[in-house]
């Protein structure tokens, strides 16, 4: 399958008082038409930070592109002006915030905000871009929508607001979505609903997803590939069947292993010891070294390459090299099932 977006090598960094913070370290990623990529970890870990550099939505000036490139429709993103970046956001790359009241400007109605993007980048006249506003909302599931579009966002509930705020992000048919945590601030119920509708509105649209997302039952629901991310780097990518049932990295362990279970014989949740790494001072060798329970001298001293196991898995971990003791991965019960 052919890629729509490609990350090649990227590094980036906040200027802070207390020094540089490399927040992103060599990523490396591609995302292919119509699929929906995951990535997780833990905060910290440089998954948004990654997210907003595709979209060029880094706080300036503390924050810098160093080096890298991200391909995306035969240009680099990394080389656009903001002007040329423009055109680009919201008709051709979208993305939802993790906080749909703070992404809806609340002076304005929800109806302009949809049109505002409408008459932008698909040059629409007023009562057509109202036609097609309504339209969107009605898509995503807002009920009497020739009502509700002259209404504002402090009229909606968050689940509503938050089916707005993808409204507004599908509106031009964007070859690229980008979803930052946007379940995260719904309950379990009004997250199943909006999910739904992410997976529905992709099938009609035949939009890609990068997924952000901490939660990897969201995961196991939405995505066909996922990149595991720590310290700044990817450290495990491969299908979901993969890294649910096959992981092969110890962080990856970690992540499915703290998962609550619902058949479990104790109350315990498990966690992973110890904190991410302090990305002003990274580490030399693997960024997870320090937490985990298998490390050896050389994964302090040197980062490891990529093993690939797959056409599909590739896993940044020395356990992998012939020459390292043989592990056995903890019992990890993944949602679903079982798999070791």
């Amino acid at each position: 399958m052919e890629n729509i977006l490609e990350i090649k090598d990227l590094h980036v960094s906040f200027d802070t008082y207390g020094g540089e913070v490399q927040a992103v370290r060599g990523v490396n990623l591609e995302l292919k038409k119509g699929e929906t990529l995951a990535i997780v970890g833990e905060s910290g870990s440089g998954k948004s930070v990654t997210s907003k550099t595709i979209m060029r939505l880094l706080p300036k000036p503390a924050a810098r592109i160093k080096s890298g490139e991200i391909w995306f429709n035969g240009k680099d993103l990394t080389k656009l002006s903001e002007k040329e970046m423009q055109k680009i956001r919201g008709s051709e790359i979208s993305m939802i915030f993790q906080d749909p009241m703070t992404s809806l400007n609340p002076t304005m109605s929800i109806g302009k905000q949809i049109m505002e993007g409408l008459r932008k980048h698909q040059k629409l006249g007023k009562q057509e871009a109202l036609q097609r506003a309504i339209e969107l909302l009605d898509l995503v599931g807002i009920p009497n929508p020739e009502a509700r579009v002259k209404q504002y966002p402090h009229q909606f509930s968050g689940g509503m607001r938050q089916r707005v705020v993808i409204a507004i992000a599908l509106a031009c048919n964007p070859k690229v979505l980008i979803a930052d945590e946007p379940t995260t601030a719904l309950d379990v119920t009004i997250q199943a609903q909006i999910l739904d509708l992410m997976k529905d509105l992709q099938n009609k649209m035949q939009t890609s997803i990068i997924l952000i997302t901490h939660d990897l039952g969201v995961v196991a629901n939405m995505a066909q590939r996922v990149a595991v991310m720590y310290g700044g780097k990817i450290v495990e990518t491969g299908t979901v069947d993969e890294i649910f049932y096959r992981p092969k990295h110890p962080y990856t362990w970690g992540l499915l292993s703290s998962m609550p279970r619902l058949h479990s014989k104790t109350d315990e949740l498990l966690a992973i010891p110890g904190t991410p790494p302090d990305l002003s001072n990274p580490p030399k060798g693997c960024p997870f070294a320090p937490r985990c329970p298998h490390a050896m001298k050389v994964c302090v001293e040197y980062m490891p390459d990529y093993t690939t196991l797959s056409e599909t898995q590739k896993t940044a971990c020395w356990l992998l090299d012939e020459r390292a003791p043989k592990v056995e991965p903890p019992e990890i019960i993944a949602v679903g099932g079982a798999g070791k």
